[in-house]
């Protein structure tokens, strides 16, 4: 689902990186307000959860690959507020640094998986759950349907993104210049993989992380608490219930080798040269915008040396935990000596 440099045109990339600009000012707005300092290590853990899971993809049936991203999971844990702008994070480090999704489609990718996503998931649990308990079956099967829902409405986004560029960005002779494939055929192709495969990874693995802590680390669903709970102790006692899960799921990253494939939507100018026998002029134009620093989870000093895919794959979770971590705490400190200077000012 992480579109590229060159499948959008700039008249639909640029625009949507500037509709998302009001929403992460709502964003960061709401996050100073319903986060308080000694919870933005949560932030941070949560956006990580979400780079990683993203980095597990699963073999789609016709030879692609799709992925889970957690976004409704960190909407219910934190409110969809801080959702969107943890994944937006993870969405960055992965275009930045690693070369997964485009700079210019960043605007698009966060429209599609940290804003519709989250929002969407989010309300339709909640209208689901009622009044039930968090754990519950209700809640339970809430959990899975509003997961299951969000990430597919972003998938359909992305699916009618994709198709409108050869409708609307083709040559005198009807040659796509940026997405190769009409509506046509990108929301079937797209939808064919997320309703079947990514959608129900999706849904269980919400159900799965909010059940568990729900019954291990309920302190940490701030949405649940009338009266705002700081767990006490060090960092590691306080967010053991999240860190050792996440540390399991960075070791088992090498498993998202396992699928082959390309996902739909996601393919080189080289494979579309071998589909198509050229590579549309707009595509060959903005496709190489931006050299990531670490391109498709690579080590350089790694490659070519025994077990090397999966422990670059480890070393490039390892390094982009780091680094959203960073950003966030960073930002958070920034933002708050900021508002504290302002008040003595005032």
């Amino acid at each position: 689902m992480h579109i590229p440099d060159g499948y959008l045109s700039p008249q639909t990339s640029i625009p949507l990186i500037a509709a998302m600009v009001p929403i992460w000012g709502v964003a960061l707005k709401k996050v100073k307000k319903v986060i308080d300092a000694r919870q933005v290590p949560l932030l941070a853990l949560c956006a990580s959860f979400s780079f990683v899971i993203m980095m597990l993809n699963v073999p789609v049936v016709g030879g692609s690959s799709a992925h889970a991203v957690g976004a409704v999971f960190i909407a219910i844990l934190l409110g969809p507020f801080p959702a969107c702008i943890a994944v937006s994070t993870a969405l960055f480090i992965q275009a930045v640094v690693f070369g997964d999704g485009g700079i210019l489609a960043f605007g698009a990718n966060c429209l599609n998986m940290a804003f519709i996503m989250p929002f969407t998931g989010y309300y339709i649990y909640k209208a689901i759950r009622g009044k039930a308990e968090i754990g519950s079956k209700r809640s339970l099967a809430a959990l899975f349907i509003g997961s299951y829902t969000g990430l597919n409405l972003a998938a359909l986004f992305a699916s009618i993104e994709f198709g409108i560029q050869p409708l609307l960005f083709h040559t005198a002779n009807g040659v796509p210049l940026y997405g190769i494939y009409p509506l046509s055929v990108s929301i079937p192709s797209m939808m064919f993989a997320h309703l079947l495969f990514a959608g129900p990874i999706e849904g269980i693995i919400t159900v799965t992380a909010v059940a568990y802590l729900a019954k291990y680390a309920r302190h940490m669903f701030a949405n649940e608490n009338t009266v705002r709970i700081t767990p006490t102790g060090n960092f590691f006692p306080r967010y053991r219930a999240f860190l050792i899960p996440l540390i399991i799921l960075v070791v088992l990253t090498p498993l998202g080798l396992i699928a082959q494939g390309t996902a739909w939507g996601e393919w080189g100018g080289e494979e579309i040269n071998g589909m198509l026998g050229y590579i549309p002029a707009g595509f060959a134009k903005f496709a190489d915008f931006w050299h990531a620093l670490m391109p498709g989870y690579t080590v350089a000093p790694l490659e070519g040396s025994f077990f090397s895919s999966s422990a670059e794959y480890i070393i490039s979770a390892v390094v982009g935990i780091a680094l959203i971590s960073s950003v966030l705490i960073l930002s958070s400190l920034i933002s708050r000596k900021i508002s504290k200077g302002s008040e003595k000012v005032g």
